[in-house]
């Protein structure tokens, strides 16, 4: 069975929501990056330089709730309440990943096909044809 990673998009306000939600799960933040510690952030303004480019908070039996702000300057400035989540699958296998994609993305759209990613994973993006969005990850990596 895949993992579900909750994945939520946020208008500038992501550290703000995961210290409230880590007063109600507990625990550590996996790990919390800023714009400005980005390569290629020449470009930011400096009201989005603290805003949050990843964040990560375990909440519970292999789960990670992540997120990022949204942010114009570096490309990431998309923000529609109610269009600003993903579930990204972590799947066990090549052939999960493909089973979960082709039933999941089945009469949706496909915004990524499934494919070996520089990165090191078989990774996958869509939107199902309930209107909600999608990602798989097979980490090639994590599985040696």
């Amino acid at each position: 069975m895949p993992i579900i990673h909750p994945y939520l998009t946020f208008p500038g306000n992501a550290e703000e929501a995961f210290n409230f939600y880590k007063s109600v799960f507990g625990g550590e933040f996996t790990m919390i990056q800023r714009y400005k510690d980005i390569s290629g952030s020449d470009n930011l303004g400096p009201e989005d330089a603290d805003k949050v480019m990843h964040i990560g908070l375990p909440i519970g039996n292999g789960n990670i709730l992540m997120a990022s702000d949204a942010v114009a300057s570096m490309g990431k400035g998309q923000y529609t309440l109610g269009d600003n989540y993903s579930l990204s699958l972590g799947a066990q296998s090549e052939d999960e990943a493909d089973r979960l994609f082709n039933g999941l993305s089945a009469g949706g759209q496909v915004t990524m096909p499934l494919q070996k990613t520089f990165w090191g994973a078989y990774f996958g993006m869509w939107t199902d044809k309930f209107g909600m969005q999608w990602m798989v990850n097979y980490d090639y990596n994590e599985q040696q």
